[in-house]
């Protein structure tokens, strides 16, 4: 294991997972610094209220710079920072190792690791990963992507079976081969999986490729002790397994459709595999699941209308699937953050299942250009505004779904902000 006792470890970037990391750096004997590119009054309340109580903690708001940074051990970044960083150079320069949060918490988790990622679908499946242990009497830590980061929850895993971790591709950008890293244990989960992949983060990633080999690098340092779960129907995933050197369990490959038709549940019967479980142990956790807050989650119905908070849906993918679960007539309210989405392929979709669509963000006028030839398409000049514009045009019989395929930063500090405040508006309707 790691020792970092009476060293100092740089944290860059001060939210959810740089207050968990400092919080974990503390209870190893280490030294945690943060730099934080936002000024300290635009942190979250919560983020800015636990820094002002860390008064002994060493802080830099408003810019990183490298004269912080070469004081440093160890340098460990949160997922929001890019591994191709100005930052990251810096301490490269001066020759001071450069971990993500995953790799970093992983140092000090002593329990097999179950990881999950694609680009639609990991919060369900992670979730019902997380159930389906606790159904087969295990004690399961679930974190990472979809709350809790990995590293708050550390003493928790160390004290349960398993860690089910959802991690996204921000969080493996960092991570290397065993070669590379040879003074730290590399992120090695005991099962790992790759629901999907499709357009996501480019914003982030140069292009697809580079967002795929960060996906793939969920696999970097299995070994024929561990398994990997991939999505038989997706090519790239085919390809990706011939390099592999963990067993292989494929889902979605036709035979198992017999199983479910949905392909989160396949995902689980092929986890549950790997572990061993009786697949009659995962048909009970489907058959108690009552879904995912901010997804697909059904709020109240008003006047014949239904209002349902799909908050998390946050790419082209997760609306698609969106407006084919929902059967009534839709009125959507879509919009966000760019992540450099094309979403032209879902006009034809749009056109069967959706009655009128309202436009906001930084994405509000690509939405519109994309679909105003197919549907009726209006704007909305905030949040507040366009959910009360979707309550008068709606119809009884119609279903209101906020299902945004962006992400939230334009407008929110995250999802669940924006499901919130979708859920708040709606319980004050009459």
């Amino acid at each position: 294991m790691l020792s970092i006792k009476n060293k100092t470890v740089t944290i860059i970037g001060a939210q959810k997972s740089g207050i968990a990391l400092c919080s974990l750096i503390q209870s190893q004997g280490g030294v945690p610094k943060i730099s934080e590119q936002k000024d300290k009054d635009k942190l979250p309340s919560n983020v800015f209220e636990w820094l002002d109580g860390k008064m002994g903690i060493e802080a830099q708001f408003g810019a990183h710079t490298e004269e912080f940074i070469a004081k440093s051990d160890l340098v460990v970044l949160s997922p929001g920072v890019p591994y191709n960083s100005l930052t990251v150079d810096w301490a490269k320069g001066k020759n001071i190792t450069v971990l993500g949060e995953i790799e970093f918490a992983f140092q000090f988790c002593k329990k097999p690791v179950i990881a999950i990622t694609g680009s639609n679908g990991k919060t369900t499946t992670s979730t019902l990963t997380h159930n389906l242990l606790e159904k087969a009497g295990y004690k399961s830590c679930l974190c990472g992507n979809i709350g809790a980061p990995f590293s708050e929850q550390i003493d928790k895993i160390n004290k349960s079976d398993y860690a089910v971790i959802e991690v996204s591709s921000f969080q493996m950008e960092s991570l290397l081969g065993e070669d590379k890293k040879a003074n730290f244990a590399p992120f090695k989960p005991h099962i790992a999986a790759i629901l999907n992949f499709n357009q996501n983060h480019l914003d982030r990633h140069k292009d697809m490729d580079e967002y795929f080999q960060a996906k793939a690098r969920i696999f970097e340092n299995q070994d024929e002790n561990d398994y990997a779960i991939l999505n038989y129907a997706n090519s790239r995933l085919m390809e990706l397994s011939l390099s592999l050197k963990a067993k292989t369990i494929f889902f979605n490959d036709g035979e198992d459709n017999q199983l479910s038709e949905n392909q989160n549940h396949l995902a689980v019967f092929a986890i549950a595999r790997a572990l061993k479980i009786d697949a009659k142990i995962c048909r009970e956790v489907f058959a108690e699941f009552k879904g995912v807050e901010h997804r697909l989650e059904w709020v109240r119905n008003i006047n014949g209308v239904d209002y349902v908070n799909d908050s998390k849906c946050t790419t082209a993918e997760a609306g698609e699937w969106a407006m084919k679960t929902i059967k009534n007539p839709i009125v959507m309210i879509c919009g966000g953050y760019d992540k450099h989405v094309d979403f032209s392929h879902l006009k034809p979709l749009a056109a069967k299942k959706v009655k009128e669509m309202i436009v906001i963000g930084a994405t509000k006028d690509q939405l519109k250009n994309t679909f105003i030839d197919t549907i009726k398409v209006r704007e909305g000049a905030s949040f507040e505004e366009a959910v009360n514009m979707a309550k008068d045009i709606a119809s009884r019989g119609d279903c209101v779904l906020l299902s945004p395929m962006c992400a939230s930063w334009d407008m929110f500090n995250n999802f669940e902000e924006r499901g919130k405040l979708f859920k708040q508006i709606v319980g004050g309707f009459k």
